[in-house]
């Protein structure tokens, strides 16, 4: 089948063709005339030659807007303009550019630029919306002082930096800090605000707040204090106070992301931000927390210090997502936010990397760059920096962190200049630590050991597999913590940091009186698969002994999965070695509840998918699905008595807390209520439905009761009570989908699309339903393909609105190869029935042509 749209001439971007800009801005002044159909922006803008340059040619960004007129320092002229930008002849020498353009803000449904959002005018600008705002080198290491003023009849107008003079239709800002213009931000409408104010440690007085709907003043308190929490840590622990006089939040009802860290206005989408008990569960007020943290950490790693180009995206995104990271752990609890994070970096970013989407953590090209806001970018990114912490110690990160501070500041940055920084701290080589940036793919790190005469040996062997573009991987550096464990529990070893940088490697370890256990990987040292050798007793031994928190969980997880393949493979019962070792550990009281809660999790039906298919097995996900169902009532009956007894003894009675206390207890009451529900039909459930103090409580029965197939009258109460809350009703969409057996799943999908309340334009809504089908494989992956079709549907209706949440929603069908042949032709059909729109966006094209090339 003919893909015109993907054979279409579209340009690469490569990192290798990278030149410094020809001109400079010195200063921005932008004028506002809002209007919902026809707003006017006026640029005046002062341009500079930039020495480092090899031209003097002046061309400018620009898209979906008309040009009005220009000037260049009061003459006027006539550009050439296309439908990307404009050129045009200038002086060779410090010039003033002057532009009006026209734009509509109402019509905006890409959501990137000026639009509107329930009747507020909203920007964003990341990566490169700005240049549908008005004619600008839209890159990032063009960085300017803006001052803006916007006009109009909004009660409230509010943009980066400082206010400015304000009256009567009018409010002035200035910003003074140079930035690029994707931290360009506008907001205005009618808003409320949530204030407060933090001290800072040099004593200056901020002022803060969080800019809501009239109605959700009364969600914000959380998310204040959760600001404070950032700024003050910040502070303690990497001396990073913050620079201006007002720090603003607003909160977004139509946004692609989660949040954008636009300079002393950050925009957030709604769900990432609003929060209560009665409406927010214990995992949304978790993630609330450190989203505004990431963003506001961003003032420093992405703000004050820039990427110089969107290749060096993991610059900002990687950095910043790891110190949200160490955030969190200090604020919780330190093993379970790792666990937590590895099962959602094996979750996303493995599978990212084990298919046609993979691409390095810093990509050497990229045709439409909306496409690399990825798992690789940021959470494999993270890892990359977390691993150099490991590798440096404690006292070199801290000064190399002050070095790259001081040096870089106010600087557009690439990862040469942050590994120069390590290099001038330790005196190390990273030239081999880089490759973690340049190549794609998971390395597979396989281990073999052996005992002799005292001397405990484990030799390990690193191997990357081939991905898109990269055939072959030389050996990375990896740093492996180990622990040994004495055959009584006791640990004869404590952790050791090897550092692996061959591709076949040995250790030895002297002085011992027996053959010990390892305990390797410790804290997930590196983003690498750990194949061994090894068997349920070992597993459960480690459940029982291991001193390192991720490698307990890691443990039992590895138990599971072990007993759920054999049962998909081979047909046999569920494992009684997990069912006894699982009990054990759900009843010790020593543990933290959190914990258990996740030790109570089994693998995801995607691991077990990708397990059987690196086993050169072809997966069958109703397969899968029933194993896990067949497990899942076989602990229920071997747990009977204790998950009666968990969820009585973790109820939380006190006052509502979304600390990392009660949301544990929580986690463990409702893991155990899941359990219980398997055996009692639901009358738990119900219970706990009907007195449920909080959205916690109260989604986790709705949940139970659907899996029970006793939902339907809860479902109804449920919309009943909170169809004026649109995050709430997004939950409700989902849970719908999410709990429908697979072959229901597609239909429950589809019914819901049919709902008044669903609406394709609100990116929340859109993925709360169909991104629930995409994320319940057995259901999507139906042998009937109705999965595939309806999803199909749905992104070829909403590429001509919203080409970024489409793009982004393609990587449902990622895994299509590793399917049998019947639905690989399923979701071809569907793949080729997408390119072939003839006016398919370039973000879609890009993503379903990568797909269709595997």
């Amino acid at each position: 089948m003919s893909h015109p749209a993907l054979h279409a001439p579209i340009q690469a971007i490569h990192l290798s063709d990278y030149t410094p800009p020809n001109w400079l801005v010195r200063d921005v002044h932008l004028t506002f005339r809002l209007d919902p159909t026809r707003t006017r922006v006026l640029s005046r803008i002062t341009f500079a030659p930039n020495p480092d340059a090899a031209s003097r040619d002046f061309a400018l960004d620009g898209e979906n807007m008309t040009l009005i007129q220009a000037a260049i320092d009061g003459v006027d002229v006539t550009p050439v303009v296309t439908g990307t930008g404009l050129t045009c002849d200038v002086p060779d020498a410090e010039f003033v550019w002057e532009a009006e353009v026209e734009i509509s803000p109402s019509t905006n449904t890409a959501l990137e630029g000026l639009y509107m959002s329930s009747g507020m005018y909203c920007t964003q600008c990341e990566a490169e919306g700005f240049r549908k705002i008005t004619y600008y080198p839209d890159r990032p290491d063009v960085m300017a002082v803006f001052t803006v003023r916007i006009e109009g009849g909004e009660p409230v107008m509010l943009s980066n930096g400082n206010p400015g003079k304000a009256g009567d239709g009018f409010a002035e800002w200035h910003d003074p800090w140079p930035k690029p213009a994707y931290l360009f931000a506008l907001v205005a409408g009618r808003l409320v605000a949530h204030p407060g104010s933090f001290t800072t440690m040099s004593g200056r007085e901020v002022a803060l707040n969080i800019w809501v709907r009239p109605g959700d003043e009364g969600k914000c308190a959380f998310g204040m204090q959760a600001l404070k929490d950032s700024m003050r840590w910040d502070e303690t622990e990497y001396g990073r106070e913050y620079d201006l006089d007002l720090f603003n939040i607003v909160a977004v009802d139509d946004f692609n992301m989660g949040a954008m860290e636009n300079k002393g206005l950050n925009i957030f989408n709604s769900s990432c931000v609003l929060a209560s008990p009665e409406t927010s569960t214990d995992a949304n007020f978790e993630r609330i927390e450190a989203i505004i943290a990431h963003e506001y950490f961003h003032n420093w790693t992405g703000n004050r210090i820039t990427c110089r180009d969107w290749f060096q995206l993991c610059l900002k995104e990687g950095l910043t997502v790891f110190r949200d990271a160490q955030f969190t752990a200090d604020m919780r609890s330190a093993p379970v936010k790792r666990i937590e994070d590895v099962i959602a970096l094996r979750a996303r970013q493995f599978r990212e990397d084990n298919g046609p989407l993979a691409h390095p953590v810093r990509p050497s090209s990229f045709v439409e760059i909306n496409n690399f806001y990825t798992a690789t970018v940021y959470e494999k990114g993270a890892e990359l920096i977390g691993m150099l912490k490991t590798l440096v110690g404690d006292d070199a990160w801290s000064k190399a962190l002050t070095l790259y501070f001081q040096r870089h500041d106010g600087q557009a940055c690439t990862i040469e200049d942050w590994l120069q920084v390590f290099e001038d701290v330790t005196g190390r080589d990273l030239a081999q630590f880089k490759r973690w940036y340049e190549d794609a793919g998971t390395p597979r790190l396989s281990v073999t050991d052996e005992f002799k005469d005292g001397v405990y040996t484990l030799n390990f062997k690193q191997q990357t597999p081939p991905t898109p573009g990269q055939e072959s991987k030389p050996p990375r550096v990896i740093p492996i913590a180990v622990g040994l464990l004495g055959q009584n529990g006791d640990e004869v070893v404590e952790t050791q940091l090897l550092e692996m940088n061959k591709a076949e490697q040995s250790f030895e370890f002297t002085g011992l009186s027996s053959h010990p256990i390892p305990s390797i990987l410790r804290g997930f040292s590196a983003p690498v698969i750990l194949e061994r050798e090894t068997n349920d007793a070992e597993r459960a031994f480690l459940l029982a002994h291991d001193t390192d928190p991720f490698n307990k969980w890691e443990a039992g997880r590895a138990l599971a999965r072990a007993g759920l393949l054999a049962m998909i493979q081979d047909g046999a019962a569920p494992d009684a070695a997990y069912l006894a070792a699982i009990t054990t550990v759900a009843q010790d009281d020593s543990l933290d509840p959190a914990f258990r809660a996740l030790a109570l999790s089994l693998p995801s039906q995607d691991d077990l998918a990708q397990a059987l298919f690196d086993a050169g097995d072809t997966p069958d996900p109703q397969a899968i699905w029933d194993a896990l169902e067949t497990l899942k009532d076989a602990r229920a009956k071997a747990m009977e008595g204790a998950a009666k007894t968990l969820h009585k003894q973790y109820q939380v009675t006190a006052a509502y807390d979304p600390g990392a206390e009660q949301s544990g207890a929580r986690a463990l009451a409702n893991a155990a209520l899941a359990i219980i529900t398997r055996r009692d039909g639901g009358a738990a459930a119900q219970a706990q439905y009907d007195t449920a103090g909080n959205m916690t409580q109260q989604l986790a029965a709705l949940g139970c009761l659907l899996q029970a197939g006793k939902g339907d009258t809860a479902v109804r109460a449920f919309y009943n009570q909170w169809q004026t809350d649109r995050l709430v009703i997004d939950k409700w969409f989902s849970l719908q989908v999410a709990f429908s057996a697979p072959d229901q799943a597609a239909k429950t999908a589809a019914k819901l699309t049919q709902h008044p309340d669903f609406t394709m334009k609100n990116p929340n809504r859109f993925r709360a339903t169909l991104g629930a089908l995409a994320g319940s494989p057995a259901g999507f992956h139906h042998a009937s393909g109705a999965g595939y079709k309806l999803l199909a549907d749905w992104l070829i209706a909403l590429d001509p609105l919203n080409p970024q949440t489409t793009a982004r929603m393609c990587s449902a069908f990622e895994t299509w190869r590793r399917y049998d042949s019947a639905r690989q032709s399923l979701i071809k059909a569907q793949l080729d029935r997408i390119a072939g729109q003839a006016t398919l966006s370039r973000d879609t094209a890009e993503m379903v042509g990568r797909i269709l090339q595997s």
